[in-house]
């Protein structure tokens, strides 16, 4: 694998981010719907409503149909989630090594990402998860040095990990959507900037939405011609679901368009949190994906 142009396979486990609740409860958010008027629109009783967003209730397709037409949302998605049975691709063809730190955060895991050339030992980091002893214990053995970080947003289990970073590697360039006073000597990097870093291009799209200040990463290697590119997305974009829009969810909806519209369906997406998925599974399944 390390004298090739392209990494053939990556074996995903993670659990979705997303359960049925949680995708409802964001489509109701952006329907502007309460519970009780999803319960009319759907015709199902408006306790079990509830009971599914308390993560409780099981459906008919028939009845997952009628609530995917109410939220507009995909309706053989929302029934591969509610089934846990959302179907994820097979990664391959990246134009690096990709290591997953999952971290436990909540019911599910916040990741991290390094970024590296099969060939070398240091890397990019995408993300600081949740806390330096757990990015300590996660540390590939392979990456001896990092030689610069890009955080996609502030919230705490994605930027947990900085003080172990600059006390492991000193003063090394960390790069970020904003300036924030909780994190001083941070590079605001937006949109449209271009990154040389370990021998790979890393473009910065601003995507705002789930936060006011958002970056996603697109990470290309120009000697690997063959290979697709790499998308750290953060929270826009999760297998299965999207991050909740708590800062717009038209500037939400309009930064998921972009990044369909602007990478090919084979792009591999390094989601915030959950498995790794591509932009073309995300077409097909994603419920919030729809028309």
């Amino acid at each position: 694998m390390r004298s090739r142009d392209t990494v053939d396979v990556v074996i995903e486990r993670a659990p979705l981010e997303d359960e049925l609740g949680d995708v409802l409860e964001k489509a109701l958010r952006a329907a502007g719907l309460t519970e009780n008027e999803l319960a009319l629109r759907a015709d199902i009783p408006a306790d079990r409503i509830a009971d599914a967003i308390d993560y409780r209730a099981e459906f008919t397709v028939a009845e997952l149909g009628r609530m995917a037409e109410a939220l507009n949302l995909q309706p053989a998605g929302l029934a591969a989630v509610a089934s846990g049975r959302y179907p994820l691709p097979e990664i391959a063809g990246l134009p690096c090594c990709l290591y997953p730190l999952r971290m436990p955060h909540g019911i599910g895991v916040a990741n991290a990402y390094v970024v590296a050339d099969c060939s070398r030992d240091t890397g990019v980091l995408f993300d600081t998860g949740t806390d330096g002893e757990t990015l300590r214990r996660l540390w590939p053995d392979q990456i001896r040095r990092v030689e610069a970080v890009c955080v996609t947003h502030f919230e705490t289990e994605h930027t947990g990990g900085l003080a172990e970073v600059k006390r492991r590697w000193g003063d090394i360039p960390i790069f970020g959507p904003g300036k924030d006073p909780r994190y001083p000597g941070m590079i605001s990097i937006g949109d449209g900037g271009q990154l040389d870093l370990a021998g790979f291009d890393v473009s910065v799209c601003r995507t705002p939405g789930h936060s006011e200040t958002h970056n996603c990463y697109v990470v290309r290697r120009p000697a690997a011609k063959r290979a697709v590119p790499l998308l750290l997305s953060g929270d826009l974009l999760f297998a299965g679901s999207v991050g909740g829009a708590y800062y717009c969810r038209k500037k939400m909806v309009e930064s998921l368009r972009r990044m369909i519209a602007d990478l090919p369906p084979a792009t591999v997406v390094a989601p915030g949190h959950g498995p790794l998925t591509t932009l073309g599974n995300e077409r097909m399944h994603n419920p919030f994906l729809h028309g």
